[in-house]
């Protein structure tokens, strides 16, 4: 099978990937079809002895679409080139709009004038067919394939517009300039809207690009025993590559001389460096952190790790499940029932009144029919979900958490299944020191083999000498130093011989090992274990291990008892995977997953029905993350996964998350409200304008009216209450042991009740303590606790 991938610039709503879908499944020899519209890509699988790339590309094209290679890295200018395009025609637009606001202004005063009508048909039929003609494209291959989107019905309330304006010149009923004004106002808004749309979706996604960043522009290759400075598109497999320490490896290939500890966390994730020798494999991107390295070039170009990771990428956010905005879901109805009221108007005052009295209003019927469909268009359906976003957005972001897109508000909060990385998600991402098992004197054992280590630059060193000084000790400078790669030191410390290293090191040093009972104890906790001699005697051992986040554990309960699933998922060996996963409550444990599968980890999970979100932090979470219902990166992680993320937390707490889901769930919530004072408004003027007494100038009333109620309702008050607010009140308490004297108390009372959620504050001054009653979710409570850190005030509970 062939794969096709391209960039769809002019995507809106799920209504078009539908559309691509369908599309492209009436082909002869297309086996498989996924529209992204949060990405705007297109992925198809296809028999090329039946269908060509070209003819897939066309009929992208025919349906209206623009299209872009998703591999170029001008992709994105191009789709800026496409916003700039859409402000044009919202600066043009909007022109027409003005004049036609001062035409209907004077209009309304009393300053008519004969030519009024004509120059409002000329920026009618300028703005329709002018900044608005794509959106006529749009529509025409919508209604061609049976769709009904809110292209389609812009463009019955702007044709109806026009329509009822001709009408006007013959018809001394009709009012030409109202019906005119309608056309171009709705016609501006839409572009509004589609210009909203396309800023939303365009942001500087520089994943893959970031990707490819990470190998230097050139490399060092020998040829006839010379070191030569080439481009890297100039090496070939199996040219010998020279990499020095503290350079970026530039290729995949097997070390051919040399030994090195190689930093991959980058493309791997895993903190501590992997020791590399002759006939080891290593990884382009990764960091050669000590000895200098001999490497035979393996694999160039598309075969590359970071190519690959860079495929796959491209291809989870094509394959990304497809949301369905909830905006969608009610035009797929509101649209036929516009239209078939529009036909009952018609329906009404032709063939029901001369059924009921023996006459016909075939004016009045064209009027309502025409009066409906202007109605039927609410300004306020396009602004109900973004303004809700916004809301949201705000709120999230005064908490440390970025929404990055639209799916992840109205996704999040329906959630089944969190998948969290381990190392720099779970953990910190680095080696420290965890455990000192002393055989005699722990101090004696710290402070010789941190002395021993100060002059080593390899991480587990680093990790001994940082613990050191944390617990205080002190260390004396070290002599004879010398590094045995991937093994350990030896040194002399105030005169004693000393060894450091994995016990493997020290066997080979002719030291008797005592005590392995605990160096394995300490192994089933996940933990490198590294052993200390003084003059051949052991001393003890010392624990390394990536330390899990101080909230990490709080965050996996709060999320267990919200019923949502956790998983750990983790390239590291399963012992350790496991043993961190028992530290802080998780049960399921993906280990030994390798970069490329954790995106098909992620599928198998949504296959089954759920909804995921990955949280990750590393370059090789990245596919997982575009894949993934909700992608969520941490603030720490690098720009790949960050950019590949829809939600960044940009504090490094994990409890963010539970934050991030309540916002969720608000944001949807507002969505729906909002959604629902839009329609009000539409669901009493169309019925209304079947009676064809509806002037024009109404629908435009409407259209303010329902704007400023969306308004009101995200940013200014709740119009529609919750439905929480039939549930009686919950009640929960607090220690302040803060609280001195009856102006604590009144100050309290007065900052928490005007929380927005609490019911009711009670504080007792002789007990210390405040009950909060209060109605909706978990985040009253942290507004209540945030408001005493405010105030100053420490609590417990």
């Amino acid at each position: 099978m062939g794969k096709y991938r391209a960039k769809v610039g002019g995507m809106s709503c799920s209504f078009c990937t539908q559309t691509i879908e369908k599309a492209y499944s009436r082909l002869d020899g297309v086996e498989e079809v996924s529209a992204s519209l949060s990405h705007e890509e297109v992925l198809v699988k296809y028999g090329p002895d039946k269908v060509t790339p070209q003819e897939l590309k066309q009929t992208l094209l025919d349906l209206g679409y623009t299209v872009r290679d998703p591999d170029k890295v001008l992709s994105f200018e191009e789709q800026e080139k496409e916003l700039r395009g859409e402000e044009n025609h919202l600066y043009i637009a909007g022109a027409f709009t003005a004049f036609a606001a001062a035409l209907m202004v004077a209009m309304w005063f009393g300053l008519m004038q004969p030519w009024f009508p004509y120059a409002m048909l000329g920026a009618a039929l300028a703005t329709m067919f002018g900044p608005g003609r794509y959106i006529k494209k749009m529509a025409y291959n919508s209604l061609k394939r049976k769709i009904l989107n809110q292209h389609v019905l812009l463009e019955f309330g702007a044709f109806a517009g026009l329509t009822g304006g001709f009408l006007g010149f013959i018809i001394s009923d009709f009012p030409v300039v109202d019906f005119f004004a309608v056309s171009i106002f709705i016609t501006t808004y839409h572009i509004l809207f589609g210009y909203s749309s396309l800023a939303v979706r365009t942001r500087a996604s520089q994943a893959v690009k970031n990707l490819m960043d990470l190998q230097p522009e050139k490399a060092y290759i020998i040829r006839d025993g010379e070191e030569v400075e080439v481009p890297l598109d100039e090496i070939s497999v199996d040219d010998m590559v020279r990499v020095r320490p503290g350079e970026s490896i530039p290729i995949d290939g097997l070390v051919e001389e040399g030994y090195s500890s190689v930093d991959e966390s980058l493309v791997t994730g895993e903190s501590i460096p992997a020791e590399k020798k002759a006939g080891d494999e290593v990884i382009g991107g990764s960091i050669n952190k000590s000895g200098s390295l001999k490497i035979r070039v393996t694999k160039i170009g598309e075969e590359s790790f970071l190519s690959q990771i860079a495929r796959h990428i491209k291809e989870a956010r094509a394959l990304k499940p497809s949301i369905i905005q909830l905006v969608d879901k009610v035009i797929k109805y509101y649209v036929p029932w516009v239209i078939f009221m529009a036909a009952l108007g018609v329906g009404v005052w032709t063939l029901g009144l001369w059924l009921f009295a023996g006459t016909l209003d075939v004016p009045r019927g064209i009027f309502a029919a025409l009066a409906v469909l202007v109605m039927g268009y609410p300004c306020a359906l396009g602004m109900a979900t973004p303004l809700a976003m916004i809301r949201g957005g705000g709120e999230a972001a005064r908490k440390g958490i970025f929404m990055r897109s639209g799916e992840a508000f109205q996704v999040f909060g329906d959630i089944d299944v969190m998948v969290l990385d381990k190392t720099g998600t779970i953990t910190i991402g680095e080696p420290r020191m965890v455990e000192v098992q002393a055989l005699s004197d722990e101090r004696e054992l710290l402070e010789i083999a941190s002395s021993a280590e100060i002059p080593s630059e390899h991480p587990l060193a680093r990790a001994i000498v940082e613990g050191a000084k944390d617990r205080g000790i002190a260390m004396a400078e070290p002599k004879n130093f010398e590094a045995t790669h991937g093994k350990g030191i030896t040194a002399k410390v105030e005169g004693k011989g000393v060894l450091v290293g994995n016990l493997r090191f020290l066997e080979d040093q002719d030291t008797e090992i005592g005590g392995l009972e605990i160096a394995e104890g300490m192994e089933e906790k996940g933990e490198t274990v590294i052993g200390v001699t003084a003059d051949k005697e052991l001393l003890g051992f010392i624990g390394i291990a990536d330390v899990i986040k101080d909230d990490a554990a709080e965050a996996v309960n709060k999320l267990n008892e919200l019923g949502i699933e956790t998983i750990m998922i983790t390239g590291d060996n399963e012992k350790t995977a496991k043993a961190v996963a028992a530290k802080v409550g998780i049960d399921e444990v993906l280990a030994e997953v390798l970069p490329d599968k954790k995106a098909e980890k992620i599928r198998d999970l949504q296959n089954k029905g759920q909804k995921v979100a990955m949280v990750g932090d590393g370059i090789n979470d990245a596919p997982a993350l575009m894949q993934a219902d909700v992608g969520i990166a941490t603030g720490a992680g690098t720009d790949t996964a960050i950019e590949s993320a829809d939600v960044v937390l940009v504090r490094d707490k994990l409890t963010l998350l539970i934050e991030g889901y309540h916002i969720g769930r608000s944001s949807y919530s507002k969505t729906k409200q909002n959604l629902t004072l839009a329609f009000s408004f539409n669901g009493v003027g169309v019925p209304a304008s079947v009676t064809g007494l509806v002037h024009p100038v109404w629908a435009m009333i409407a259209m303010v009216a329902s704007v400023s109620a969306v308004l009101l309702n995200s940013f200014g008050g709740r119009l529609i209450p919750k439905s929480e607010e039939t549930i009686a009140p919950r009640e929960f308490k607090l220690k302040v042991p803060t609280i001195h004297c009856e102006n604590c108390v009144s100050t309290i009372e007065s900052e928490i009740g005007e929380i927005d959620g609490v019911k009711s504050v009670e504080v007792s001054l002789s007990s210390k303590e405040i009950k909060v009653s209060y109605r909706g979710d978990e985040l009253v409570k942290e507004r209540v606790r945030e408001k005493l850190l405010e105030l100053g005030h420490a609590f417990n509970g």
